[in-house]
């Protein structure tokens, strides 16, 4: 097998395993578990290190090989193989980008829904039973 068959078959190890994790990533997102996130964060960085490099290796192999080779049946396969695995990659991360978003967007409304429960706690009645603020931090009166 050619050296360039050799790097991009070492790419397609790299991108499954990039698969696995983002798999994974989704489920830490959702279960919220922040501590396991952050370190499976530093693993995938270190993986995505990896696949540039790797990309920057395939990419001085195809320079320097020949049109015939380029044009092998097995190694546009291998080229297309790839591509298809970092498009579910990009599409996976699409998906936990906006399963971060929603959580984002639970946990602000939320926080809006407990002040407006403390903003009710703290009401009172007047004279003529309207509701009005607690006294603490009101205006002069004279």
């Amino acid at each position: 097998m050619s050296e360039l068959k050799k790097a991009i078959t070492s790419q397609h190890n790299f991108l499954l395993e990039l698969q696995q994790i983002l798999e994974t990533e989704l489920h830490l997102i959702s279960s919220r578990d922040a501590e396991s996130l952050i370190n499976m964060l530093k693993t995938k960085e270190a993986l995505l290190d990896s696949v540039q490099q790797q990309d920057t290796v395939i990419a001085s192999l195809y320079t320097k090989a020949s049109q015939e080779q380029k044009d092998e049946e097995e190694l546009v396969g291998l080229f297309n193989k790839a591509k298809a695995m970092v498009a579910q990659c990009q599409f996976r991360t699409q998906i936990n980008q906006t399963a971060v978003e929603q959580g984002q967007l639970r946990l602000e409304h939320l926080r809006n829904l407990i002040l407006e429960s403390r903003a009710k706690e703290s009401l009172t009645y007047d004279k003529t039973g309207r509701t009005q603020g607690s006294g603490s931090g009101g205006g002069i009166s004279t």
